[in-house]
């Protein structure tokens, strides 16, 4: 009797579950139960790829768009005071 019990309790829940396996993550910030099914865990890593991905494409296009020209480029802003008012121009310089 002692046996049947943990025996048949095994049992219906290994028949009862589910077709996917959850992730359990055990970490600093305790124990964690992830429901998502692993084609949804898929996706959120791919999004997060394609997010790393346009960031790492952004700093390239900005350092190109800082270096096309050949090196050491900086922006200069100058006031001028018209009878109008004062007029902002700005321009920018590379070496």
């Amino acid at each position: 009797m002692k046996f049947i019990i943990p025996a048949m309790t095994a049992a219906v829940l290994l028949a009862t579950g589910g077709a996917y396996a959850q992730s359990i993550n055990v970490g600093p910030g305790g124990v964690s139960v992830d429901t998502r099914t692993p084609h949804e865990r898929h996706m959120d890593r791919e999004i997060r790829r394609e997010e790393r991905w346009r960031d790492r494409e952004r700093e390239r296009a900005r350092w190109e768009r800082s270096n096309y020209r050949g090196g050491d480029c900086r922006t200069v802003t100058t006031r001028e005071e018209t009878p109008r008012g004062v007029v902002r121009r700005t321009t920018r310089v590379c070496d």
